[in-house]
């Protein structure tokens, strides 16, 4: 039989398998002798050793699509970044290190700026405009009105999908109206999960509803740039720079101190977000002292 790893601690792995059951398994043995790791969003192969008690083995991990560091989680198909419209105000230099982090594991990522209720029209259209402009697809939400809830839960369908971002922002609140309509089988499995006998800072997977899955990542809120991330490779993780690619003074300008960038002329314009580069430009000197020591 087939299914997902939704949980794995202490040796023991829970499986959402598609009879929509979960089996707790043990890895072979074998997996440790070819050094390779279960992780959380894998798709397996169990055999059922006690039907009654729900226990099996796990007798094969089936190809991975991706697997990612941190979190340490596979067959991710997207990142759902999360932060609070107001209260707390969104952390923007945050915000970015996450969308970079996403694109250097070749995650792609949606934003949502939540709780919109607390915060005026005016804003929030802003802080959705500015990512927009540069790419990224953004959604307002507030699960009090309901505004965006349709809207996410067609981002998520028949996808596993990591959510990202700081504490406070309302991870909880999206990933619980997400589960409101989901069959009584999941439900139970969630909450199954939840009170288990062991507590865990790692990775969990909650099933939402068929083939759609959301990766809860306690504590996935790094500041830390990828340690092979380049400064002189920055410039390609803001993807408003691209149109002006190669077309600076100088080959391969880092658009922060080199005459006739076509960059900074773009910002002086307002063609280009103002807190945006000036993030990109402290980030620049962070990888760039980063490699001095």
């Amino acid at each position: 039989m087939r299914g997902k790893i939704v949980k794995g601690i202490a040796g023991f792995y829970y499986i959402f398998a598609e009879n929509q059951e979960l089996y707790e398994c043990k890895a072979k043995g074998i997996f440790r002798k070819d050094n390779q790791k279960p992780l959380p969003g894998d798709d397996v192969e169990i055999t059922v050793l006690d039907e009654k008690e729900k226990k099996g083995n796990i007798t094969d991990i089936l190809q991975r699509k991706n697997s990612l560091i941190r979190p340490a989680v596979a067959n991710v198909d997207q990142a759902f970044v999360i932060f609070a419209a107001e209260s707390p105000k969104p952390n923007f230099m945050l915000l970015d290190r996450f969308l970079i982090m996403m694109e250097k594991q070749n995650v792609p990522a949606v934003i949502c700026f939540n709780k919109t209720d607390l915060a005026s029209k005016e804003e929030t259209e802003q802080y959705r405009d500015v990512y927009q402009s540069c790419g990224y697809s953004v959604v307002l939400a507030s699960m009090k009105t309901g505004e965006g809830v349709q809207e996410i839960r067609e981002i998520l369908r028949g996808k596993t999908t990591v959510t990202a971002g700081p504490s406070g922002v309302g991870k909880s609140s999206i990933t619980n109206t997400m589960q409101q309509d989901i069959t009584m089988e999941t439900g139970e499995i969630s909450r199954k999960l939840k009170r288990g006998r062991h507590t865990t800072r790692h990775s969990q997977i909650i099933p939402v509803s068929r083939n759609t899955f959301i990766v809860d990542t306690p504590g996935f809120s790094s500041l830390f740039l990828p340690e092979d991330l380049e400064a002189e490779d920055l410039r390609f993780y803001f993807h408003e720079f691209a149109q002006y690619e190669g077309k600076c003074r100088f080959p391969g300008c880092s658009h922060t101190h080199e005459p006739d960038c076509v960059v900074k002329e773009a910002l002086h314009n307002r063609k280009l977000d103002a807190l945006r580069y000036e993030n990109y430009r402290l980030l620049y000197q962070e990888l760039k002292d980063k490699r001095r020591y």
